[in-house]
């Protein structure tokens, strides 16, 4: 069984940077695809960005495309995501996932962390 932890969520001002961190046991990191969503009170967990086995290829949501880089390191078994311009709009849960079965459009995901909250004030 894959365990997922975050990290790295917070307050921070419109405009600013965060670092989410996820590191993962139980398993190796390199036999997922692995993935960021996030979610706001009342609305479904909407896919934020994905990196394939040995990072090679990344997809974004066009909300943070541009602003938001997702990178993985497999000798740590860990995946990170860079967010850069915050907005308030960016205010949410965010999650990291894993799928061995995942696309990295966001579908087929099995695995979750407890989720880290990232605040951007006005």
């Amino acid at each position: 069984q894959l365990q997922l932890v975050e990290s790295g969520g917070g307050l921070v001002q419109a405009g600013g940077s965060l670092r989410l961190s996820c590191a993962a046991s139980g398993h190796t990191a390199s036999n997922y695809i692995m993935g960021w969503f996030r979610q706001t009170p009342g609305k479904e967990r909407d896919f934020v960005a994905a990196v394939s086995w040995v990072g090679e290829y990344t997809n974004y949501a066009n909300s943070v495309r541009g602003r938001f880089t997702i990178s993985r390191d497999n000798g740590k078994n860990a995946a990170y995501l860079q967010m850069n311009s915050l907005k308030p709009d960016d205010t949410a849960v965010y999650y990291c996932t894993a799928g061995t079965r995942a696309t990295m459009s966001g579908v087929g995901y099995d695995y979750w962390g407890q989720g880290t909250q990232v605040t951007v004030s006005s």
